[in-house]
């Protein structure tokens, strides 16, 4: 099974059904979900997971509602029950509204099961991070959106084909929303994965980053060569100071080596930043030639 399902399964085993209380409020996120239907004083419930239409019965059978009917199209489970009424919810035509306050914490995290298991849905992890919350209804998403971030939760808006979402992408975040709900069990499998990502990923930056640090090292040593073949061809090379020919020479003797390695095979060993200035007087005498030969070309040209 996929994350999410496993997530709703745990969540729809949980054991609180003697809490008159909880039972209301889960019962109501389900109601104001986005796979709800409300029409002709009926209600029914689509989902293509059993464990949600399992929990969705047994919540209508612990509040007092005992005639409803199961059924199964397809791959859909579909409960059917007529209006439940409630002092926290009202009926508008087609759509069913929130109009209580908001009640005490823990209520508050039914409903967020209740939600949840109605139409939530949440990413495999191991690929990225995502959970999000469905509606039909814009004025109950942004007032749960509102309520979630008195509990710090930094849910984002979006507007979905089937109705209004809102998200969570930040890892952290979603294991604590897990904890808010009471996922003890999706919570350590959740960060289980988070920590061999994160060690992925930290590998894969460091492979990376010595990946562009050798190509960097193999670009310079090119260069440093290049210069060298060029003053030699050019007769300038006998001429130099006798540090600059040395260093030289390694370097030509070993293309591949690092300036740290190059120091310590000098007679007179240096460090990296030794080696460097060398490289880089090398390099400029090179250039400088390079800019003569231009001047000359120009000047010969110029008599034709």
């Amino acid at each position: 099974m996929s994350f999410s399902s496993d997530l709703k399964e745990e969540l729809s085993k949980k054991n609180n059904l003697a809490n008159k209380g909880e039972v209301k409020w889960e019962l109501i996120g389900y109601l104001v979900s986005n796979n709800i239907t409300f029409y002709k004083n009926t209600l029914k419930y689509k989902t293509e997971n059993e464990y949600n239409i399992n929990r969705f019965s047994k919540l209508l059978t612990n509040s007092d509602q005992q005639n409803y009917k199961i059924g199964l199209a397809g791959k859909v489970y579909w409960i059917e029950c007529k209006k439940i009424q409630l002092g926290e919810i009202e009926y508008t035509d087609r759509e069913i509204q929130l109009k209580s306050d908001w009640p005490e914490e823990n209520n508050i995290k039914a409903f967020m099961r209740g939600i949840f298991l109605g139409s939530g849905s949440m990413n495999n992890p191991e690929k990225k991070y995502h959970l999000e919350l469905l509606f039909s209804n814009e004025e109950i998403a942004k007032k749960i959106q509102e309520l979630l971030q008195r509990f710090f939760f930094s849910f984002k808006w979006l507007i979905r084909k089937k109705g209004y979402a809102l998200y969570l992408k930040e890892g952290e975040e979603i294991s604590r929303f897990l904890a808010f709900m009471g996922a003890t069990q999706a919570i350590l499998k959740f960060e289980e994965i988070r920590v061999l990502r994160d060690m992925k990923n930290q590998v894969n930056r460091t492979v990376n980053c010595e990946t562009a640090n050798l190509n960097k090292t193999v670009e310079a040593a090119v260069k440093q060569v290049q210069a060298i073949e060029s003053l030699q061809k050019k007769g300038k090379w006998e001429g130099l100071p006798e540090n600059l020919k040395e260093i030289g020479k390694l370097r030509l003797e070993n293309p591949h080596a690092s300036l740290i390695e190059l120091g310590k095979l000098l007679k007179e060993p240096i460090g990296k930043s030794g080696v460097n200035h060398r490289m880089q007087t090398i390099l400029a005498l090179a250039e400088k030639e390079n800019e003569n030969d231009k001047i000359h070309f120009i000047t010969i040209d110029a008599r034709k």
